[in-house]
């Protein structure tokens, strides 16, 4: 049986953690072929990143090294605490210091460029996987578990040149990956491989975006055909609403492909929905989401569809950090193309869309997007209609948030939409927008931040996710 298993930076916090992964790790090499996806250590990408833009504005050479020093010393521990044997020890330090001596090369050079591209950015970022993956390996290796550990580009991943948020290039990453991968599993290594980061056809680094580590073991994953992809999280599932919101959230032990990738598109963090895509498209395997703290707990299994159940709702999602961008005038009505203009724009903002409605009599497009992308796309959408009369105004709100109510059961269903709308509305919580996909496995609407937990909490409560085990 091969097993796909991701762990997260939380997941290796320090060096008790990383020996507590190696065992769960020789727990399943014992009698599976497997590989490993790990992230950088947590906060350690984003240290990267900060210190990479201040290379570029006015840094010292001493800040730089004690940025150097005090990553190197952050690492060292965590090997130190995870690794007995002397000389597996000795091999980790040394890549650990070869590593951090070519970051330093790299942040000498932004700083005496004072250029951070894109691809220098990638690079630098790069550095958080390249030294947890061989702290990682050695804690296996000390298990006396025969074990390699590769790069994501070494492993096979190929991606096309978008740096920072790169995508596979499936045909040549599948064989790639499948000549070099399949050999070492059936000589029984087990396989440490570097998340988030691929590399280019020439060979240039790239990374990709949000949760990339997650996306890394879902390339692997269907690549080599696994029959389970585990990611190991610090909750113990896929949970019915945020915990932080709702207290009483619970783990729903079994949903579909199609009900997670709507939970992760509407604000569930537990996996990114660009990770549920490729292993939607195999149909075959199975996806577990397990608590690495608790790693004998049952945790959520994702499958291809499950059965109709008598629970209508699996999940209440919210997203937050979102925002409104209304665009309306009466020359809309009955105009060819306007839609396509509107849309246009956005994709010369690069804002990514969320949720769209329009209005019956086509007088109106409120579309909603992440807060961050606001500000350009309106001065996108007025820069494209400043010489025409068909749009009047451009309006946007920045303090909303996405509700979605998701699950198969949702679907012909009668009554649903008015049991969620008269549950918010209880609560006295005002309703800005309102959409529903035509798979009809998730109901969204928008409302004001501040009613976000409040309306999460009535939903949570209707449809009783706290109150009993969500099959």
């Amino acid at each position: 049986m091969r097993v796909v298993m991701k762990f997260g930076g939380t997941s290796i916090g320090n060096g008790s953690n990383f020996g507590h992964v190696a065992k769960i790790i020789n727990s399943y090499a014992e009698s599976h072929e497997t590989i490993v996806l790990v992230s950088a250590m947590a906060g350690v990408t984003d240290q990267l990143i900060d210190c990479a833009e201040r290379s570029q504005k006015d840094i010292t050479k001493e800040v730089l090294r004690d940025f150097i020093q005090e990553l190197l010393k952050k690492h060292l521990k965590a090997a130190e605490e995870s690794i007995d044997d002397e000389f597996i020890l000795k091999e980790v330090e040394q890549k650990l210091t070869e590593t951090l001596e070519e970051l330093e090369r790299v942040l000498i050079g932004i700083s005496l460029l004072k250029e951070l591209s894109s691809q220098a950015k990638d690079k630098v970022m790069s550095f958080g996987e390249r030294l947890s993956t061989p702290i990682l390996w050695g804690a296996v290796k000390n298990l006396n578990i025969p074990v390699v550990y590769l790069t994501g580009y070494e492993a096979g991943i190929v991606t096309d040149e978008r740096f920072g948020n790169a995508r596979p290039i499936w045909n040549i990453s599948i064989e790639k990956i499948q000549k070099t991968l399949v050999p070492l599993l059936e000589q029984r290594y087990t396989i440490i491989i570097s998340g988030f980061i691929a590399g280019t056809e020439d060979g240039l680094i790239t990374t990709l975006g949000r949760g990339g580590t997650d996306f890394s073991a879902a390339i692997i994953g269907t690549s080599i055909e696994a029959d389970e992809i585990i990611f190991w999280k610090e909750t113990t599932g896929v949970l019915t609403t945020d915990p932080n919101l709702e207290p009483n959230a619970q783990t729903i032990p079994s949903l579909s492909y199609a009900e997670a990738m709507e939970l992760a598109y509407f604000g569930a963090k537990i996996l990114h929905p660009k990770c549920l895509q490729p292993v939607m498209e195999r149909e075959n395997i199975l996806v577990r989401v397990k608590n690495t703290f608790k790693p004998d707990a049952e945790g959520s299994i994702i499958v291809p569809a499950t059965e109709q159940v008598e629970n209508v709702a699996k999940a209440v999602s919210v997203l937050f950090n979102a925002g409104i961008i209304e665009v309306g005038g009466a020359e809309m009505i009955g105009t060819p193309g306007i839609a396509a203009h509107i849309f246009g724009a956005f994709e010369k903002a690069d804002a990514n869309v969320i949720m769209i409605s329009q209005s019956s009599s086509e007088a109106n497009i409120s579309v909603v997007v992440n807060r961050s992308d606001i500000r350009k796309t309106e001065k996108v959408l007025k820069e494209t209609f400043a010489y025409t009369n068909y749009i009047k105004y451009v309006r946007s709100e920045d303090d909303i948030c996405v509700i979605g109510v998701v699950g198969e059961g949702l679907k012909g269903t009668p009554g649903v939409a008015a049991k969620v709308f008269q549950a918010v509305a209880q609560k006295g919580v005002n309703v800005r927008m309102i959409a529903q996909g035509s798979s009809e496995l998730n109901i969204s609407f928008v409302v004001k931040e501040k009613d976000g937990g409040l309306a999460v909490r009535a939903l949570h409560e209707a449809f009783e996710l706290g109150e009993k085990i969500i099959k």
